[in-house]
């Protein structure tokens, strides 16, 4: 129930913004145009925002014979989670990293980087393919792969009206719109930012927990959470959204900056902590 509700608003607010935009823009008409872009936008986003956030990554579907061993761990940890099998996607990065993504159960996927199948063990992959199962199996993969969407096009929308107002567009005789406008334009990113603030930390907390219980190994996913972060912080993802890096397992980032300083993810060394007092009460 939480998670239709933070879907309605998100939804809600990239509507509110179409139009505040639409009509400091081009007054009514501008309003009008903005509706209409609005509700096109949002039925997009939540019919296939997983398919948008898999293109942006160009993540492909992975070949059943190349990847096998991957397809027969997938499935044991789904069958466990009474769960149907989710489909698999690669993404051809050195970044070791993965994401889950999908509107329910019946419609998810779970992508990995080739830089994550080189670097960890196979219990290690395990865990992580088990941590990616529960953000599936808590139902919270709507809400994460939706905020990615709405936070990557409010940023795009900021950049347009950045370009209306330097060009002039929307401006009346008395400067008053194009002044609205370049506010915006400057709100807009930061408000995607709250955007990705607003998915809860405790959702890493509890697919940790939930998917360290699927893998029967805390210890597991601990250590490839350590690799992880260090391979992470050596191998960047260079193309990483700022608006999806809530979605994987770490933050795809090398180091601090505006925008990691406020991270969805909760501290590392927390998350492994966690997990190593899992595996010594177990």
């Amino acid at each position: 129930m939480i998670n239709q509700i933070k879907t309605v608003l998100f939804l809600s607010g990239l509507f509110a913004v179409f139009l505040l935009l639409g009509y400091l823009l081009g007054g009514i008409g501008g309003l009008t145009i903005g509706f209409i872009l609005a509700f096109i936008i949002n039925f997009v986003t939540y019919w296939y925002s997983d398919k948008i956030v898999l293109f942006m990554y160009k993540a492909k579907e992975a070949d059943k014979e190349t990847y096998n061993f991957v397809y027969k761990m997938l499935k044991e940890i789904t069958q466990n989670a009474n769960l149907p099998m989710p489909k698999l996607y690669i993404m051809n990065s050195a970044t070791p990293n993965a994401f889950a993504t999908g509107r329910n159960p019946e419609h998810a996927a779970v992508a990995l980087t080739t830089g994550i199948l080189d670097l960890l063990e196979p219990r290690e992959l395990k865990g992580v393919l088990s941590h990616e199962i529960s953000h599936i199996k808590n139902r919270d993969i709507l809400i994460s792969t939706i905020a990615a969407v709405i936070a990557g096009a409010i940023s795009y929308i900021a950049m347009i009206a950045r370009f209306a107002a330097i060009f002039g567009g929307g401006s009346n005789k008395d400067g008053e719109n194009i002044f609205g406008v370049l506010i915006l334009s400057i709100l807009a990113p930061i408000i995607a930012m709250i955007i990705s603030l607003a998915i809860s930390r405790s959702r890493e907390y509890l697919a940790d927990a939930t998917g360290a219980g699927l893998c029967k190994d805390p210890n597991s996913l601990a250590d490839a959470l350590q690799k992880l972060t260090a391979g992470n912080k050596s191998k960047p993802m260079k193309n990483a959204n700022p608006a999806t890096s809530h979605m994987f397992i770490v933050t795809p980032f090398s180091g601090q900056s505006f925008l990691t300083l406020f991270s969805t993810h909760p501290p590392i060394q927390k998350r492994i902590g966690k997990l190593r007092s899992m595996a010594a009460n177990h």
